[in-house]
C-alpha cells in the first residue's frame, strides 16, 4: 500500500471515529426509521417479543446504542467507537480476502503493512 492510500484510509477512519465519538451523544431520542414507520402504520405491536438475535451471547452488550456496564456519559461514545472499529476491521478483512495477495512480495517493503 502506498503512502497516499495509507493517508487516505487513516484520514477516513479518523473522521468516522470522530463522528462516532463526538456526535453520537447528540443523536435523536426519537424512534429510528423502521420503528417510526411501524408506529405510524400501526403494526409495531406485531414485533416479536424475543427475537432470535437476543439469544446470542453478546446480544445485550450494545442495548440502546450504548455500552452496558460503562458510566452513562461515555457509554454511547464508546459504543460508537467500538462499532466503528469493528465495522472497519470487518470491511478491511473482507477487502483483504477479496483482493488476495499483493503482487509486491518484497519482504523489505514497509508499505505492505498498515
Amino acid at each position: 500500500m502506498n503512502r497516499n492510500n495509507r493517508i487516505f484510509i487513516l484520514s477516513g477512519l479518523g473522521a468516522a471515529l470522530a463522528v462516532a465519538v463526538f456526535l453520537s451523544p447528540f443523536a435523536s431520542t426519537n424512534p429510528d426509521g423502521l420503528d417510526r414507520v411501524s408506529q405510524d402504520l400501526k403494526f409495531h405491536h406485531k414485533e416479536a417479543e424475543k427475537p432470535l438475535a437476543t439469544k446470542l451471547p453478546f446480544a445485550h452488550i450494545f442495548d440502546g446504542y450504548a455500552l452496558r456496564g460503562v458510566p452513562e456519559g461515555v457509554a454511547t461514545p464508546l459504543a460508537g467507537l467500538l462499532g466503528t472499529l469493528a465495522t472497519f476491521g470487518i470491511a478491511w478483512g473482507i477487502g483483504k480476502m477479496a483482493t488476495g495477495k499483493s503482487k509486491n512480495t518484497d519482504p523489505q517493503d514497509p508499505s505492505e503493512s498498515l
